[in-house]
């Protein structure tokens, strides 16, 4: 991506001649701004991005989305995401595998889709919602937003901490120490904007790769392909189900920022190209670093090293990896703890997305949160993550298991409302069938006045949208197996459950949303008797 130009920039700090901006601290806070613009660096908050400030269209620029998600997701968090497959639901590398790979290719679906609606609209992801759920239901979704943001960066956080920790001389370096120095690195990286960054991305995959390479091929020997996943039928179904069910959590809750990075594309950006782009790159680097740890956690009754490893962290087990058991020489023992260094550091990558799209979300709370610069949230949101990996850093497989499940509900639910109201309320399917005016035959996109994302008043109120909301909501505490709760319906299946609540939320919330939607435009064209857009957008 191009630099953001200083024109650009100057629109990101609408409120510099606001009084609020009259204390010392504010003037000092647009001071600093107006050094980012000095510098070309992106002072932008949550306002749009208008068509004539996007950057131009060029190759370096559709092969951006394929390094920007590859970076992101060569991570160990996945890795150590990986591990709970046979470790927690007692998987095989077979059944773990699969259920990866499809919980991956679900999520990264409605990733890529929500991915395409940056560059044609100009707007931040929740800025979107917006125009489903309106101006006051769309800060409960900013909400629970935040607390995924927050929630992933924390477990960065642990993890970096851990493998740094494990390189260290006998533990001798705290993993407080090493989750304090991957904060204040990805603080600096958001701080300065969605150019650096992106830049950032651009080239972060490759360290990772080579890294990650090595490390399935030091480590691949020792993966038991064999034994079988534990338990009798009924409970290996449900232990499948709940695995794809997290593994899909943790793709799908991308969804919530996705249109946050591309924003800065141009309007004639092809909306097939970069779905298709982003989907591949998403499905490869989550599937292969999935795999990765599910390999390595197999291993751990077999081998001695890696065993004594996990019983420390889980960050520990990657280091383990990298140090071939049947040659741990003091070469390959010093390598490998090179490699993992490499791997914690690599998660800045994973770490510096979710602060940046954090300090957007705070501004979206509303027009008294966009008077306070992004830069102040994002530094805000990194020292509450930072404090929660600080308290948390000996829990992180009850925060995997208990945290990534329940946040990818809201994100799936929200999603399934936003794709049925583009192609059933504001595309050209909407019209041929009825209930829709000559409006949607535009394209892509082009249902919505991108105008009004800062007006309550001509913003839909989102009342079809937040009852959907719920009842999707009430459908997955029914579906869902936790640790601390199993539905009635999750219970039913195996012997510890299955967690099945993302695909019964999605459906239930599709259904109410849809009969909402439909019965208030028949009651308008009943009471008018015309089709109107404007009632329609409503509701």
């Amino acid at each position: 991506m191009d630099k953001p130009t200083e024109s650009e920039a100057k629109v990101a700090s609408p409120e510099d001649e606001n009084p609020k901006s009259s204390s010392t601290c504010a003037a000092y806070i647009r001071n600093f701004e107006r050094t980012l613009v000095k510098y070309n660096f992106e002072a932008r908050g949550v306002q749009r991005v208008l068509p004539h400030e996007c950057h131009p269209l060029t190759w370096t620029a559709y092969l951006q989305p394929f390094f920007f998600w590859t970076s992101i997701n060569l991570a160990a968090q996945n890795v150590t995401l990986g591990m709970l497959g046979p470790n927690v639901f007692a998987l095989s590398f077979r059944d773990a595998s699969i259920c990866a790979f499809f919980g991956s290719l679900i999520g990264a679906l409605g990733v890529s889709y929500t991915a395409t609606f940056g560059p044609v609209s100009g707007h931040r992801t929740l800025i979107f919602a917006r125009y489903t759920f309106g101006w006051y239901p769309t800060k409960l979704l900013v909400i629970l937003e935040l607390i995924v943001l927050m929630g992933y960066s924390m477990i960065d956080l642990v993890i970096a901490g851990q493998i740094l920790s494990a390189v260290s001389a006998n533990g001798s370096l705290s993993i407080v120490v090493g989750i304090i120095v991957v904060a204040v690195i990805g603080w600096l990286i958001s701080t300065f904007g969605i150019w650096v960054f992106h830049t950032y991305q651009r080239y972060a995959f490759i360290p990772q790769l080579v890294a990650f390479s090595i490390l399935y091929g030091v480590s691949s020997h020792n993966y038991d392909l064999s034994t079988p996943s534990h338990g009798d039928s009924r409970t290996i179904i449900g232990s499948r189900l709940s695995f794809l069910s997290l593994t899909l959590a943790a793709a799908i809750t991308y969804g919530g920022a996705a249109a946050d990075y591309f924003v800065y594309y141009p309007v004639t950006t092809p909306p097939l190209a970069l779905f298709t782009i982003s989907l591949v790159s998403l499905l490869c680097s989550f599937t292969f670093t999935y795999c990765v740890g599910i390999g390595l956690a197999l291993a751990i009754p077999t081998i001695p090293t890696y065993s004594a490893a996990y019983d420390t962290s889980q960050g520990a087990l990657i280091v383990a990896g990298f140090i071939d058991s049947t040659s741990p020489s003091n070469f390959n023992t010093g390598f490998g703890k090179f490699l993992a260094v490499v791997v914690a550091l690599g998660l800045i990558a994973n770490l510096a997305p979710p602060t940046y799209s954090s300090g957007i979300d705070f501004q979206v709370l509303g027009k008294n949160f966009q008077t306070i610069p992004r830069v102040v949230w994002n530094s805000v949101a990194v020292v509450i993550y930072t404090v929660c990996a600080l308290a948390g850093r000996d829990h992180l497989a009850e925060i995997f298991t208990n945290f990534l499940a329940l946040m990818g509900y809201w994100v799936i639910i929200w999603m399934g409302i936003t794709i049925e109201e583009q192609f059933l309320f504001r595309s050209s399917l909407g019209f041929k069938i009825g209930i829709r005016n000559e409006e949607s035959r535009r394209g892509w996109g082009q249902g919505y006045d991108w105008t009004i994302w800062n007006s309550p008043e001509r913003l839909p109120l989102g009342i079809a949208a937040f009852i959907a909301f719920l009842v999707g909501w009430a459908g997955a505490i029914l579906c869902m197996a936790q640790v601390w709760y199993i539905g009635p319906i999750a219970e039913l299946v195996g012997e510890y459950g299955a967690d099945v609540s993302l695909f019964p939320d999605i459906i239930w919330g599709l259904r109410r949303h849809g009969t909402d939607r439909l019965c208030r435009w028949v009651i308008s064209s009943v009471y008018h008797g015309q089709h109107s857009s404007t009632q329609l957008s409503g509701g």
